[in-house]
């Protein structure tokens, strides 16, 4: 299959920088895939598991939270807010932010701006905790 080159830049650094076969991610507006040869195309990109399939076929997931993706020239740059590889994600980390966010979401009289920190915090913690595969 065709490759294409995937550049993945976070807050952190360079996460990845190589060919690959596709990139899956959500996208503001749904769930996409980048494939070589792929028109030039930009976007915001969403809350969800993202899936590289590199050169030779392995494939590496990785919670990614926000940012932007471009793909101009068989070039993608993908720059999130969040990129978290499978393997790196401390899941007792993101059990205890799922159980804090759902604990405050329980409470009878919440501001509507806390709950809305409260949803997002849960919802990335879900990311996280299905990336990892492990629930």
């Amino acid at each position: 299959m065709a490759t294409f080159r995937l550049q993945v830049v976070s807050m952190d650094g360079l996460e990845f920088d190589g060919e690959v076969e596709r990139i899956k991610l959500r996208s503001i507006h749904g769930d996409l895939a980048i494939l070589a040869r792929h028109m030039n195309y930009c976007t915001a990109v969403g809350m969800g598991t993202a899936e590289v399939t590199l050169a030779d076929g392995t494939r590496r997931k990785a919670a990614c939270i926000g940012g932007m993706l471009s793909m101009m020239d068989n070039v993608c740059r993908l720059i999130p807010t969040t990129w978290e590889w499978s393997e790196d994600i401390d899941l007792e980390r993101a059990r205890a932010a799922k159980e804090r966010a759902e604990k405050v979401l329980q409470e009878e009289y919440l501001e509507e701006q806390a709950r809305v920190r409260a949803e997002a915090r849960l919802y990335r913690a879900l990311v996280r905790i299905s990336t990892a595969g492990k629930e």
